[in-house]
Order: C-alpha cells, then sequence, then structure tokens
C-alpha cells in the first residue's frame, strides 16, 4: 500500500488544517442571523404532536413485562418524576424546534437529577454528569432545553413561584454561556483536566455559602457510598456461610441458573473492552452472586442486573452493575451513528468517556444474548444533591452549576467556540430559553396529567406503591 493510499483510507488524519477558535467564534455569531436567539422564546404544541402517553407506552416496547407497571407509577408520581421517564416525548419536542446545526456528543437526558458526585480513580469526590443511557450525537442546545426544563419543573415541585423558575432557569443558562465563552480559548487538552471539586476552589464551579450544608453532607455520603457499604446493606451470610443477595423484591429479586451463567459470560466478554492492566486487575475476582436490581425512573423495565465479587477473601467485595443499553430517545430524529456506535452499549462507554471529566475504571461494555449492556461499578462513592431540599440561592446556585458542568462537557469534544460566538455575551438566550422552560414546564404538567388520567381510566396499568429509588 503506497503513502497516498494509507491516507486516503485513514480515518484519522492529524495533516488536516486547523480553524483557530476566534474564526470559529465568528462563525457562530454569524449563525445568529439564520437562527435568532430569540426564536427559542417560545414553546407551542404542534398540531401534529404525538400524543405523550402513546409516546410513553411505546417506549415501554422490549421491556420486562412484570416491571413495566412499576416505571408507570414512578412516572406518575409528579410532574418531574414524568419528565424523568419521558425523555422520549420531549425528543420529538425538542426536533420540531429550531436547530442550530452545531452537534456536540450530547448526554440526552441532562436533566438536573442526572448530575451528582462520584469518585475518580483518584479516589477523589467531583460533580459530574452521572447519567449516559442516552448520550448520542446531536445538537448542543437539547441538552441544555432539557436541562432547563428540569430546572423549571423541579423548582414548581419545590414550591417557587414564576419569577423565582425564571431567576434559576437564567442562572442556568448563564452558567452554560459564560463557561463557553471562558473555555473557547481554552487549551484542547486543557479543557480535558478541568474537574469540579465541591468543597474547593476550582476553575469549574464554586459552592454558594447557602448551598454549602446540604453538598458537605453529600460529599459525606459519597465518601461513605463504596462497595463495602453496600456488601453490608444488600447483602446476607447464609447458614452454610455463603454471601447473597438479600432478595427485596421488586427492587432485588434472584435470577435462575440460566441467566446467572448468562450474565457471567457476558462479564468474561466484556473483560476484553477494558485495558489490559484493569483486566489483569479483574481476573484477580470471582462472581459470588447475581440478581436483578431496578433503578431510577426512565430505566425501569430494562434489564440491569448486578453482580458480587469478591478478590482477596469475602471483605473485598467489587459490586458491578451490568445495565442493558436500548436505543436512545432522540435516534428517531437524528442521522444514524457510525456503525460502531449502533452497538449501544459501546454508545454509552463513548458517551460517558466523553463527557465526564473522569470515568469509572471499570466501565466497559458487552452482549447478551442479542442485547446490549455496559457494565460499571455500582457503587464508587457516589452520591446525589437532593434537589428537593433546595430553595432561593442555593437552588439557583445548583442550577447554575449544572449549566456550568454542561458547558464542559460539550467543550470536550464539540466546538465550544462557535457554541459561545452563537450564545454572545449577553441574556438574550438567557431570557429566551427562561420563557421556553416555563412554557415546556406547563406542558409538563398538562402531560402528566393527561398521563394520571389514563392510569385512572385503566388505560395504563401503573404500580402505584413504590418510590423512586437507587
Amino acid at each position: 500500500m503506497t503513502k497516498a493510499t494509507m491516507k486516503k483510507s485513514a480515518d484519522f488524519d492529524l495533516r488536516h488544517a486547523v480553524v483557530f477558535w476566534n474564526e470559529r467564534h465568528a462563525d457562530g455569531k454569524a449563525l445568529r442571523t439564520k437562527v435568532p436567539r430569540e426564536s427559542f422564546v417560545d414553546w407551542k404544541a404542534p398540531k401534529n404532536r404525538h400524543d405523550p402517553v402513546k409516546t410513553v407506552l411505546a417506549s415501554n416496547k422490549g421491556r420486562l413485562s412484570q416491571f413495566v407497571p412499576l416505571r408507570m407509577g414512578r412516572m406518575a408520581a409528579s410532574p418531574f418524576a414524568f419528565l424523568r421517564g419521558a425523555a422520549s416525548v420531549m425528543a420529538g419536542d425538542l426536533f420540531a424546534g429550531p436547530s442550530t446545526g452545531i452537534d456536540v456528543i450530547m448526554d440526552g437526558d441532562a436533566h438536573v437529577n442526572n448530575f451528582g458526585l462520584y469518585g475518580t480513580p483518584q479516589r477523589d469526590i467531583i460533580f459530574d454528569l452521572n447519567d449516559f443511557d442516552e448520550a448520542t450525537l446531536g445538537p448542543w442546545e437539547w441538552d441544555l432545553k432539557r436541562l432547563v426544563a428540569s430546572v423549571n419543573v423541579a423548582a414548581r415541585q419545590n414550591g417557587m413561584n414564576r419569577k423565582e423558575r425564571k431567576a434559576a432557569v437564567m442562572d442556568c443558562v448563564d452558567g452554560y454561556r459564560i463557561n463557553a465563552a471562558r473555555l473557547q480559548s481554552f487549551g484542547v487538552l486543557d479543557t480535558w483536566y478541568l474537574h469540579a471539586y465541591p468543597g474547593r476552589t476550582n476553575p469549574v464551579v464554586n459552592i454558594d455559602p447557602k448551598a454549602r450544608a446540604a453538598i458537605d453532607k453529600c460529599v459525606a455520603k459519597a465518601k461513605r457510598t463504596d462497595n463495602h457499604a453496600l456488601l453490608a446493606k444488600i447483602t446476607e451470610r447464609q447458614g452454610h456461610g455463603a454471601v447473597r443477595f438479600r432478595e427485596d423484591p421488586p427492587i432485588l429479586t434472584k435470577v435462575g441458573k440460566a441467566t446467572r451463567e448468562a450474565v457471567i459470560d457476558g462479564l468474561n466478554r466484556y473483560a476484553s473492552t477494558l485495558s489490559r492492566d484493569r483486566r489483569y486487575m479483574l481476573a484477580r475476582y470471582q462472581v459470588i452472586d447475581v440478581c436483578h436490581r431496578i433503578v431510577g425512573v426512565g430505566s425501569v423495565g430494562t434489564r440491569a442486573y448486578l453482580v458480587l465479587l469478591f478478590g482477596n477473601d469475602d471483605g473485598d467485595p467489587l459490586f458491578l452493575q451490568v445495565k442493558e443499553a436500548i436505543a436512545p430517545a432522540h435516534a428517531p430524529y437524528l442521522p444514524a451513528l457510525p456503525a460502531e456506535f449502533r452497538d449501544n452499549g459501546k454508545r454509552v462507554v463513548m458517551g460517558q468517556r466523553s463527557l465526564q471529566a473522569s470515568s469509572d475504571v471499570m466501565l466497559g461494555h458487552t452482549q447478551i444474548g442479542d442485547r446490549d449492556f455496559f457494565v460499571r461499578q455500582m457503587k464508587n462513592l457516589k452520591a446525589s444533591i437532593p434537589v428537593e431540599w433546595l430553595t432561593g440561592s442555593a437552588f439557583n446556585f445548583y442550577a447554575r452549576a449544572c449549566g456550568t458542568i454542561l458547558a464542559r462537557a460539550h467543550a470536550r469534544t464539540g466546538d465550544v467556540a462557535r457554541i459561545a460566538g452563537y450564545c454572545g455575551n449577553s441574556s438574550v438566550l438567557d431570557e429566551a430559553l427562561a420563557q421556553w422552560a416555563e412554557s415546556y414546564g406547563d406542558q409538563t404538567e398538562s402531560d402528566h396529567a393527561a398521563f394520571v388520567d389514563a392510569i385512572h381510566r385503566g388505560d395504563v396499568e401503573a404500580d402505584l406503591s413504590q418510590s423512586d429509588s437507587d
């Protein structure tokens, strides 16, 4: 093969010309004439909008039927819970709106409860995005719109009035916009080094004094949330001395021998997606037990297994979550992904590694039967900020922090200079998205009411006895 042929056939070529950030900023600014920032102001359901209840029911296809009523019950709990579970509804609504055409690796489900604390490989606690089931390639503003919609709906749930909701959303967009402007001229590698350490002065986001008590409490909880704590919480030692999962149906249930063996075979295949050094480490563990464990709202009904492994002895536990990865909610509205990412497990892993400042050392993917899965640690110094506890400046701080982190996530692989050029230095986009979020908050409440009515009519089977738990 000649050098010319090699160059032509290569998927990756560092000979390509790089356009500097200031030129890309100008290009983003010019885009405002085609897609004015003010065009984001209004949300009005189009006449051909898909019925939200039917859309939610369609999203149950392929899930474990015995758990679908639990998913429906969790979504019925509140408008915010409905928003969390109805990513497929919002995907269609976002597609109906204006688009800048600037694509990024997007989270796809960047609502406020999908940010939180977790541990780095160095065992530091950082704040970041922490759910990537819907990750894909798409418009940056779809992530930001889902985030501001969640800010508005969560603020309603916390008793905040319309003026307070507007202020919170504007803080969120301002955080995104200012951080995008800051990062556009950063060195590419420097952007990848950025982490948000709660409790420290850092270059990403600093803690509001009124939010410090809640966040300090969550950091302390995260430090206690590890494999040893989970071992004590959800396992028991049986009469013959073996350690096994303690059943807690429907949240935690045993699996049959065939499923157990299929999951272990899947883990054996998953090992090949880890780097060689981590494969050596994983090989020192043995699978002790396998169960099915339900988490979250939108994921309920997908196949999600929890595996207990022991290393040096039964005081050296490792919990791996083996979670089914299904097609992202935005897939019907976006071009097909590159062939390598049509494996949904690999797609989720790609999204997490691209958007997070530091990813789980055990992150990988596999297949079980004809279904795609991703694998990660179940408890990795994780904790969630209790958004329901926050009001006033503390809530606004959290909204701003999420917007700031989202901009940093997009800057890692997207053209943040074009995004910053489009967003600008004024509050035009902040105002526009605050109005849009208020209208979409109304829509979410209406959709939730229709969903609850469908349950009461018997059109949707729902188990209302279980609350969300992770």
